[in-house]
């Protein structure tokens, strides 16, 4: 295993792990002290990425990681460490709950997943709480993924397309999906057979990137949204989840409009144009942590 720090300092705008990582947008990251979602600060944390175990924790001056191999590329890229938080914050409106959420989590930072693991994390997010969000990936894992043996122990990393095709819908049903087994079979299928991928939506201008991704099964503009946001860095992108709806009907009422892509682009100007994904991170964080430890989408 090697072993290394990423100074804080060199976090433009400093990094708040556990909000980011706990904030729903990425359920690829294991918690090792099983406080997942509980409001605890602390602990350390693992993925399996390209064949390699990596493991993280915060201090009070860095970004303390063990792994399989130079883990600070992945942490740079996988955390985003390099975005300027100030200067994002800066270009922002000078908005009450804004100010309230960045004030209240600073450091929350978007990640960058990948992609296919992203996309299905989301199509199982429907009407879901984070948390049954994170076991339903995290059974998906341990059930269909590649094994890796590190120090003892078995990690696994999250399934290939192929693997997640192979299986049938009745074992998809075993693992909690629900009515979305056969969602996440046939996007898997669409994925391993080349029909399409989701990666083919980089670079495309925001709005053609959404309407790319609704023909994924299981997807429509909000599952889109998160995987544009969370994987592939339209940092533009706003999801009109629960807690966001709820925040536009109580503070920004002008911004809801007869239809999502109305809505969409009425908010996304009102948080701020390029950066309001960040925002929306922030605000569903907010929003969602001042209620109950845990709550819906």
């Amino acid at each position: 295993m090697e072993r290394g720090t990423i100074p804080l300092e060199t976090c433009p705008g400093g990094l708040d792990l556990r909000a980011t990582l706990e904030s729903g947008q990425s359920y690829r990251w294991r918690r090792e002290d099983g406080l997942l979602y509980e409001g605890v600060p602390g602990g350390w944390y693992h993925t399996v990425l390209d064949g390699n175990l990596i493991r993280v924790r915060q201090t009070d001056r860095a970004l303390e990681w063990e792994s399989t191999t130079d883990a600070v590329p992945y942490l740079r890229r996988l955390l985003r460490l390099d975005d300027d938080l100030d200067a994002i914050v800066g270009t922002g409106p000078d908005d009450p709950l804004l100010c309230e959420a960045y004030a209240a989590h600073r450091g929350l930072r978007i990640v960058n997943d990948p992609v296919f693991a992203c996309l299905i994390s989301f199509i199982c997010s429907a009407q879901m709480r984070v948390g049954r969000i994170h076991g339903m990936q995290t059974t998906l894992a341990d059930r269909f993924g590649a094994s890796l043996d590190v120090d003892g122990r078995t990690y696994h990393a999250f399934p290939t397309p192929d693997q997640l095709a192979s299986t049938s819908v009745e074992e998809l049903r075993d693992c909690s999906l629900g009515y979305r087994a056969p969602y996440v079979k046939r996007t898997a299928e669409m994925v391993a057979g080349g029909e399409a991928h989701p990666a083919e939506a980089r670079g495309l201008d925001y709005e053609t990137a959404r309407e790319f991704l609704t023909r994924f099964v299981g997807v429509g503009n909000k599952v889109a949204d998160c995987v544009l946001l969370f994987s592939l860095g339209y940092l533009e992108a706003v999801p009109l989840d629960t807690w966001i709806r709820s925040a536009i009907e109580e503070y920004y009422p002008e911004c809801d409009r007869d239809s999502y892509r109305e809505t969409s682009r009425a908010i996304r100007e009102r948080l701020g144009g390029e950066y309001a994904g960040y925002a929306q991170t922030y605000v569903f964080h907010h929003l969602r942590t001042a209620g109950t430890a845990e709550a819906g989408e």
